[in-house]
């Protein structure tokens, strides 16, 4: 029997009958369904939407009773290399090495300027500026996660913080394409 072979068995030991799980994941809400991920996963999950996370959970549960991709997906995914998606490298990696839990950082958003960059927008008359950092942004003194958080905490109301800071120009659709 092979490692993955006697791996795939003991998790679905310890995951006990897959279509009892399966049917237990249409009675969860959506923090529950976020709880079952993280436990799942190993890492939090970035949506809050329900189907998404159902059918996500659903694919791992099986993942886990029946062993996942087949040697010759993962030889694939390695090949190539940069084309494919951070997560599924760095799961790939798991997976052949056999080292257990993965904990991936996230992937930095390309709109996101360099760390360093420093952003100003006047808003009401009075200069803003922002900086850029390696864990998301300074201003004032005080850390946030987004840009977006900065953006609301400066204007008091929710805004994107790509476009409040000029990163990204509105899309506005002519007369002629709004009629088509």
């Amino acid at each position: 029997m092979s490692k993955t072979t006697a791996r795939a068995r003991a998790n679905a030991r310890e995951l006990g009958d897959v279509p009892t799980q399966l049917a237990a994941l249409e009675q969860m809400n959506v923090g529950q369904l976020a709880e079952k991920y993280r436990e799942l996963y190993g890492e939090p999950t970035r949506t809050r939407n329900k189907e998404y996370l159902r059918k996500r959970l659903a694919w791992r549960i099986q993942e886990l009773a029946e062993g996942g991709l087949p040697a010759s997906a993962l030889e694939r995914i390695a090949q190539l290399g940069d084309d494919v998606p951070e997560r599924w490298r760095m799961r790939q990696a798991a997976q052949v090495q056999d080292l257990g839990t993965v904990q991936p950082t996230e992937p930095r958003d390309p709109r996101v300027p360099p760390v360093g960059t420093v952003l100003r927008r006047v808003f009401n008359g009075v200069a803003h500026e922002v900086t850029v950092c390696s864990e998301g942004f300074e201003h004032g003194g005080e850390r946030f996660k987004t840009l977006s958080a900065v953006a609301k905490h400066i204007t008091g109301t929710p805004w994107n913080g790509f476009l409040f800071f000029g990163l990204k120009k509105r899309v506005e659709t002519t007369s002629e394409e709004s009629a088509a």
